[in-house]
């Protein structure tokens, strides 16, 4: 097998430069998402004198802006052709309603609806990977999710706390959902919840929600390395122990037990509509996935 090439979002800081520097310590070939490209190309090249590799190559892209997302799958194509594992880790925890110039949430636009058209663009090319594999990072804050996922165009309507939640388990929602999908396909399907990690996730929001969320982990005796945080997704990503596992939950590399509301088949497939609703995803795109497996 020729060297493995890894997708990851988020990947400028945190618990995905964290992902990114362990895979590329052991050979593979990196693709780091990134917003701002003077900080992309900065974090690119520290992570290639790190791991002493030079298969570490950047894109900017927003993933709020669907169009974007698809412009850039369109590129990742032509540029790589096949793509071994998608890491879909970039998120933002937005306190004030925002909207992107879509007209979408920017909290459910960035957390879930960016990944939900990168990932069915790139099913042909994960589908030329001999062990494909997809990681959703999601958080234990889906534990908290009502299941009433909607994109909140009014102010008077927000909830930052809630559509966090929400768009977390719109994450696992996805996960099993789309792991029914491709399982056919042989392409694993798994989410990961990484804990409490110090990172600077909820710094867009000011300096005080910032240093609640970190006071809040280190009271519970949590807060992790971004290093330490990143283990479960290096471990999906590429321990032959992953290899046939697809549609779980994990910490702490091992499988756990998600919401009952991740599990419900019917909210599942109410996500998977609205998101096809919502993101204007073209019909023979989502028709090559839109029907769920039965049977094992």
């Amino acid at each position: 097998m020729s060297r493995p090439i890894c997708l990851i979002t988020g990947a400028t800081s945190g618990i995905g430069k964290a992902t990114a520097l362990a895979l590329a310590k052991e050979d593979y070939g990196l693709i780091l998402i990134g917003r701002n490209e003077v900080k992309t190309a900065r974090v690119c090249e520290e992570i290639r004198r790190a791991s002493q590799n030079e298969n570490v190559s950047w894109h900017v892209c927003d993933l709020a802006v669907l169009r974007d997302v698809r412009a850039l799958a369109v590129r990742l194509k032509d540029d790589f052709g096949r793509i071994d594992v998608l890491v879909n880790n970039a998120g933002a925890r937005i306190l004030r309603h925002r909207l992107t110039e879509e007209g979408i949430e920017l909290t459910l636009a960035t957390n879930h609806l960016g990944h939900f058209v990168l990932t069915l663009s790139l099913v042909d090319a994960l589908e030329r990977s001999e062990r494909p594999r997809i990681i959703n990072v999601s958080s234990g804050a889906h534990y908290a999710g009502t299941g009433v996922i909607e994109n909140v165009r009014s102010a008077a309507d927000y909830d930052g706390k809630k559509q966090y939640a929400n768009s977390k388990l719109a994450n696992v929602l996805f996960t099993f959902a789309l792991a029914d999908r491709l399982k056919r396909k042989g392409i694993a399907v798994n989410a990961v919840d990484p804990g409490g990690v110090a990172t600077n996730f909820a710094r867009n929001n000011g300096l005080v929600p910032w240093l609640k969320h970190r006071l809040y982990y280190l009271k519970k005796g949590r807060l992790l390395t971004p290093a330490r945080g990143a283990e479960t997704i290096v471990y999906l990503a590429s321990s032959d122990d992953a290899i046939g596992i697809t549609g779980k939950y994990f910490q702490d590399k091992k499988e756990k037990e998600p919401s009952d509301l991740s599990m419900d088949k019917a909210i599942q497939e109410k996500l998977w509509a609205s998101s096809v609703q919502l993101s204007g995803i073209g019909y023979s795109m989502n028709n090559v996935i839109r029907e769920r497996t039965s049977g094992p």
